[in-house]
């Protein structure tokens, strides 16, 4: 056994090149168990333990025990949930490698990731940045409009995520935010997709550099053929979210973007839950869909890499006690063994948040998945491990991780890219103390802003009425759903509900006022127009950002990346495919003003 793997190491060290790459995985798959093959096929969640050490399982949330599903399930794909300090972060991957190096093969782990680098709260979608560099959601890069500034984000990604052992970026989000109810427009670059194709490729090289190898970062862009047409905006996570509809007849505007990350040469694809309506693809969930898969993404496009599903398609789980049926839209009648042999036969190689192997064994010796097909999708999986070097260094130093994540000058880019994104919708007359930028001195009341920041920038008072100026941070409206899941997915209404903005307006008609909107959707501010001296929205940017363009010591640079609509009438009366199908919103796509 020993023997064995070190030939393996050894013989891979002195053969390099793409020939190099095909004879290791040739040699390791020519040794493979059909258990261990099964074992690459599955990619779920896993949790860093206390301090750095390896967690026991927790059935609440749905994780197992690594050592379990490393040496008994051959499992070395996992999706990293939580955090810890970048050390901590290094100490626990190498652990994790140790124990897969005691496996038969000793096959390497494949660590992946939800994006980390901004503000979303949504822990199904995201993780809170912690101790890497905070830049704006992806909404904020878009309204900044600089693809090298994309770049700069995806390669200070790369370097932080190269520091702690992460080397899949379950991410960029290309998706067209057409939908403008859809709770995950805050993953995305808006809804042009022009721009959205013009930086997902920037993105792409940022994370892989300009060729897979063993400084890259391997990106899953996501959700094939775009999850933005979601009908009446609801998400596929849950049931009835499960269609995508394109009444508009736009299908081939949501894969611009995936073809420009093809075209910059994403390793992964990942295909999202919805199942198409009114397009001449079967209705069913992407994952089980050939026409998509096969024919479309690997037909037409070209795709030969990874295609991996979302999380949870195969079976049902729970979360924290709550009922997670499968989102296995259009095929809920089929058990699970046949819902994964469906989901091969259309072209998915892998499938995420699951760990089940043993139905992709039982497919096989129940001849109803040849190996054959079984094998191409390991030399897939296992071709990508090579290229990114992990059979040849398995160890992160968790001293250069304390050193690397977060360093002192990625902390002032993602601080400049967050000022870089400030979008001014309407300043205030001139001759209102709210008029932008700020002059010196002003006596400031606010709300949502952090007293000691502002501290540094104004007088701060208590009472709106000792104030020359107030200062509002608001969020963006959503309906309030039950469900610990649901309730993290900002969906339905865009407009504030009555006497929800009551205390705002208040002030803002007593004081002249700045007022300024995180916008994770897109919203209707139609009700603040005649009470804000002046507005603002951004997209995920801290106090001290804000507060720099506010000051004048940077300006407001962006610019709109959708339509703002002027009433939920017109959101309604919307196509869910078509971009910019507002005839009249009350602030439009590329808006945005100067000082």
């Amino acid at each position: 056994m020993l023997a064995r793997r070190w030939r393996f190491r050894r013989y891979g060290a002195v053969v390099g090149g793409r020939t190099g790459v095909a004879r290791r995985v040739g040699d390791l798959l020519s040794r493979m168990t059909l258990p261990e093959k099964a074992g690459l096929l599955f990619h779920p969640m896993i949790a860093m333990g206390p301090g750095g050490r390896i967690a026991p399982a927790d059935p609440d949330y749905g994780l197992l025990c690594a050592r379990e599903m490393i040496q008994r399930w051959h499992l070395n794909h996992f999706n990293l949930v939580n955090g810890g300090s970048p050390g901590e972060l290094a100490e626990w991957h190498n652990r994790v490698q140790d124990l897969a190096s005691g496996s038969r093969l000793g096959i390497p782990v494949t660590l992946s990731t939800d994006p980390r680098h901004g503000r979303s709260a949504n822990p199904n979608t995201a993780v809170l940045a912690g101790p890497f560099s905070v830049w704006p959601e992806p909404l904020g890069l878009a309204a900044a409009r600089d693809p090298a500034l994309v770049y700069r984000f995806a390669d200070t990604v790369r370097r932080e995520y190269l520091a702690v052992g992460l080397r899949v970026a379950l991410h960029p989000q290309v998706d067209l935010a057409t939908e403008p109810r859809w709770p995950r427009v805050v993953g995305t670059f808006g809804a042009d997709p022009a721009l959205v194709g013009a930086l997902a490729g920037p993105y792409v090289r940022g994370l892989q550099t300009d060729v897979l190898g063993p400084d890259s970062v391997a990106a899953m862009s996501k959700h094939f053929p775009g999850g933005g047409p979601q009908r009446d905006g609801e998400d596929p996570h849950f049931a009835r979210g499960r269609e995508q509809v394109y009444p508009g007849g736009r299908f081939d505007d949501h894969l611009r973007p995936f073809r420009a990350a093809i075209g910059a040469g994403t390793s992964q694809i990942m295909p999202y839950y919805g199942m198409p309506v009114g397009t001449p693809y079967e209705r069913v969930g992407f994952a089980f869909n050939a026409g998509v898969i096969t024919g479309l993404l690997r037909g037409e496009l070209g795709f030969d890499g990874i295609v991996c599903t979302d999380w949870g398609v195969l079976t049902d789980a729970a979360f924290h006690g709550e009922p997670r049926p499968a989102r296995a839209w259009g095929v809920e009648g089929l058990t699970p063994l046949e819902r994964a042999g469906r989901a091969l036969a259309a072209g998915c190689d892998q499938f995420g948040g699951e760990a089940c192997p043993e139905l992709v064994v039982d497919l096989v010796r129940g001849g109803a998945l040849d190996e054959r097909r079984l094998d191409a999708s390991v030399r897939r999986l296992l071709r990508e491990k090579v290229t990114l070097g992990l059979f040849d260094r398995r160890h992160v130093d968790p001293a250069a991780a304390e050193r690397t994540v977060g360093r002192a000058d990625f902390r002032a880019a993602g601080l400049a890219a967050q000022r870089a994104c400030v979008t001014l919708l309407r300043n205030a007359d001139v001759r209102s103390a709210a008029r932008l930028p700020l002059r010196p001195g002003l006596r400031v009341f606010s709300t949502g802003v952090s007293r000691e920041v502002l501290a540094r920038y104004a007088v701060v008072v208590d009472r709106p009425g000792d104030a020359e100026v107030a200062l509002l941070r608001i969020q963006a409206p959503y309906e309030r759903r039950g469900g610990e899941v649901e309730s993290y997915f900002h969906s339905g209404s865009l407009a504030y509900p009555a006497g929800e903005l009551a205390s705002v307006l208040r002030i803002a008609d007593a004081v002249p006022s700045i007022v300024d909107v995180y916008l994770d959707r897109p919203a209707v501010l139609t009700g603040l127009i005649a009470h804000a001296a002046a507005l603002l929205v951004t997209f995920g940017v801290s106090d001290e950002a804000l507060l720099d363009v506010l000051t004048g010591r940077d300006a407001p640079r962006g610019r709109l990346p959708f339509d703002l609509p002027r009433s939920m009438a017109a959101v309604a009366a919307g196509r869910p495919d078509v971009p910019f199908d507002d005839p009249d919103p009350l602030f439009g796509y590329g808006h945005g003003l100067g000082y």
